[in-house]
């Protein structure tokens, strides 16, 4: 249920920050945007997942299967970065013309109305340190999501997005197969001329291509840690 953000009617309200299942932390993978991929990939897998309109959206894999978080480990997340589609909740951002808004989610575990959390004002009704800090982040998401089309397009222009298989062999033999995603085609990065080179470097596309691929590194780690619960 999200409700506009204001310092009357939200003024006792407070947001659970630390990290761990019961607060929602419990999923497999969350929307990420380009300027992330740096920080991202010492960390997480960044695969391409089909948005239903025949583009992608770029995403920070967590786990294998729904509801799985390997990062969480008791009320932490074993990571020194955590995206910014997680950091934002349980805040985002509504538009109304021009003008962006602040949205709660009250249906939120992470919300609270006890002494627990994070206080979102001040008492004079200006906003706490830790919710501009979360309007921070709404803001830096929004215009990284305005920007990710054309990153995507890109990638489409050069054919540059591959489907991608992840087969897991468990102790007793048998398999499982995380499907649906797409990652860079590497090897038709590496055949492009120089003149489509320039362009994705012109565009700033060039550098979060090769951390995405960077990142694929982390899957044979997620892979045993996956392996690792299930046994």
């Amino acid at each position: 249920m999200l409700e506009l953000l204001n310092n009357i009617q939200h003024q006792d309200l407070r947001v659970i920050a630390q990290r761990g299942e019961r607060w929602g932390d419990a999923v497999m993978s969350c929307p990420v945007i380009a300027d992330e991929f740096r920080a991202l990939q010492g960390h997480y897998p960044v695969l391409f997942q089909p948005d239903g309109d025949g583009g992608f959206l770029p995403v920070a894999l967590f786990g294998l299967v729904q509801g799985e978080n390997l990062f969480l480990d008791g009320d932490g997340w074993q990571a020194d970065y955590i995206p910014l589609s997680m950091r934002r909740l349980p805040f985002s951002i509504g538009v109304d013309g021009d003008e962006l808004r602040v949205m709660v989610d009250m249906a939120s575990p992470r919300i609270t109305r006890g002494a627990d959390g994070q206080a979102l004002f001040l008492p004079h009704g200006g906003l706490s340190e830790f919710m501009e800090q979360s309007t921070a982040v709404l803001h830096t998401l929004h215009e990284g999501f305005q920007a990710l089309p054309g990153f995507v397009q890109a990638l489409l222009d050069h054919e540059l997005l591959e489907p991608v298989v992840i087969d897991v062999e468990r102790p007793d033999g048998s398999h499982g197969r995380l499907e649906g995603f797409h990652v860079i085609h590497e090897e038709r990065l590496a055949a492009l001329d120089a003149a489509r080179v320039a362009l994705l470097h012109e565009a700033d596309y060039l550098q979060p291509v090769y951390m995405a691929i960077a990142s694929l590194s982390n899957l044979p780690r997620l892979v045993r840690q996956h392996l690792a619960r299930e046994g």
